[in-house]
């Protein structure tokens, strides 16, 4: 069973920590990270649903590792609450990509699995082959139409709901879900022919 929905967190608080962390306030960074740690669990613990119990990557290593990749990225970080946790998703997307091809290079193949028919059944029987084909898939999307798979990435592996991503990507809610709508079946469609 997936946990609920990730606690709401204050999005003028984490701005202004968001800013004065950019601007090299190591102690905004410290209280950021206590004021999203529950969220960004949340989101790990989706984006681990129903993985198999041999998995040696747990949903606070995930946490942590995508956590320390984010400040390690150079180059000015994100700037509001949406964009921090767009950011923090894609980062634990990331961790779970290459967490898998090890697992995959160590593997060497076999044990193939077929993939869930939605993005749904997806987020709640998750295995790391199937990290790697969504993956795929998305970037294939991302060539193809690459604001639709800004939008799978800001609702599915972030969570945000519709008025955020829509906010965000300064546009109406209602384009977002018709948007959102087109990039799952075009998913779906890319997920059943592999």
């Amino acid at each position: 069973m997936l946990d609920p929905e990730p606690p709401e967190t204050d999005p003028e608080r984490i701005t202004a920590l968001l800013q004065a962390g950019t601007a090299g306030d190591a102690r905004a960074q410290t209280l950021l990270f206590e004021q999203v740690y529950a969220h960004l669990h949340a989101i790990a613990q989706r984006q681990m649903a129903g993985e198999r119990g041999n998995c040696t990557l747990q949903p606070t290593a995930l946490v942590h590792e995508a956590w320390l990749r984010m400040l390690g990225a150079t180059g000015r970080g994100p700037q509001d609450r949406a964009m921090f946790f767009a950011t923090a998703a894609r980062a634990m997307r990331q961790v779970l990509i290459d967490h898998a091809r090890r697992g995959r290079r160590q593997k060497r193949g076999g044990g193939q699995q077929r993939l869930p028919a939605s993005l749904m059944e997806l987020a709640a029987e998750c295995s790391l082959d199937d990290v790697l084909a969504v993956d795929e898939a998305l970037q294939r999307l991302a060539e193809h139409d690459a604001r639709a798979a800004r939008i799978v990435e800001l609702r599915f592996f972030t969570g945000l709901p519709v008025s955020e991503v829509a906010e965000l990507l300064d546009t109406s809610p209602r384009t977002i879900e018709r948007e959102w709508a087109y990039a799952r079946a075009w998913l779906f469609r890319a997920l059943q022919g592999e």
